[in-house]
């Protein structure tokens, strides 16, 4: 479904549960952001915030699963900013979206500390791929900052023992490592696995702001079923299916 001058898209996600408005051709939100929500285990009178927060499908996806939340949602661009406060808005969803660069974070989110922090950054780096000529993609997609830029953000915005959750792809899994060094620990890692059998192209990673436990390795979370794709198929494993189809947390044990 386009709007009237065919810009945006209205999508479902959770089982269409949530309706979410996104550009039709700039950065379109799809199974990451709603992964990342489900990781976050937080509880009514959390204060949450999100860096880079796009139209708003990891928070708004996090509001519709628990409420009484203090969600916050940083957004450099301000057409993403504009859409996500539309979106909360749309589904009822309480969601602040505050307009600015996490490299000079503004006063207001200075001011405050978050029990949670979350973020799906741009996955690749300046000169690692052919950049879109859309502007809202290729910033989405191509990091100028470099993760430790993101972690170290969020970690300054976090209350000690407040928990930083983020998806990346698995080779930044070293950079995300030494970004916590030293600050950070309790640290699991989940890697994603499209299918059993393959390689893990993504990991979630959670770390609390001060702790000083051990590093946990976790057993792979296996997206689809069987191993290989039948054209036309649903092919989503259970777990996976839960949460992309009816809002379920992650499991993290």
């Amino acid at each position: 479904m386009t709007d009237r001058d065919g810009a945006t898209t209205l999508d479902g996600f959770l089982g269409g549960r949530l309706q979410v408005r996104q550009p039709q051709d700039g950065y379109r939100a799809a199974t990451d952001p709603v992964f990342l929500a489900a990781s976050v285990i937080a509880k009514a009178g959390d204060r949450v915030l999100e860096l880079g927060c796009g139209v708003g499908v990891a928070s708004l996806c996090l509001g519709a699963r628990q409420s009484g939340l203090m969600q916050i949602g940083l957004e450099l661009q301000p057409d993403y900013a504009a859409l996500a406060r539309e979106n909360a808005a749309q589904n009822n969803i309480s969601f602040h979206v505050v307009e600015g660069d996490l490299t000079q974070m503004p006063m207001v989110l200075k001011e405050q500390a978050f029990d949670h922090v979350i973020a799906n950054p741009p996955f690749f780096t300046q000169g690692s791929v052919s950049q879109p000529v859309d502007d809202g993609k290729r910033l989405a997609h191509v990091d100028g900052t470099g993760t430790s830029v993101w972690i170290d953000a969020g970690l300054r915005r976090l209350r000690a023992g407040g928990v930083f959750t983020m998806i990346h792809l698995s080779d930044h899994l070293g950079e995300i490592l030494t970004g916590f060094s030293g600050r950070a620990g309790d640290i699991q890692v989940l890697p994603i696995a499209a299918r059993s059998g393959k390689p893990a192209k993504r990991v979630l990673v959670r770390a609390r702001k001060g702790a000083r436990g051990a590093l946990q390795l976790l057993a792979p979370f296996v997206v689809h079923s069987g191993s290989e794709h039948v054209q036309g198929s649903p092919d989503f494993a259970p777990d996976a299916e839960s949460i992309l189809r009816h809002g379920a947390a992650l499991n993290w044990a």
